[in-house]
């Protein structure tokens, strides 16, 4: 999948958990979902259940321990998608 593809799903997974609009409207690859997005643990789990659910992929634990910022993100979708 296309980068700006990619990053504009994501970023509408992500609108409804993030606390800080400033940082959401500047996201790029380097933003970090919890120190520049403000967004707390649970939620982020809820994105990640989001993001299985918009791509249709099953992400395990070790992927999800590492889906911190957008550009891990990106890389462990495009795995799964390719996968």
């Amino acid at each position: 999948m296309k980068k700006d593809e990619l990053i504009a799903k994501l970023k509408t997974i992500i609108a409804p958990y993030i606390q800080d609009e400033e940082a959401f409207k500047d996201l790029s690859e380097d933003t970090d979902f919890v120190k520049d997005l403000k967004i707390n643990s649970a939620n982020l789990v809820d994105i990640i259940l989001d993001i299985e659910d918009e791509f249709d992929i099953r992400l395990e634990n070790e992927d999800m321990e590492q889906m911190l910022d957008v550009k891990s993100a990106m890389a462990i979708v495009n795995s799964k998608l390719e996968a």
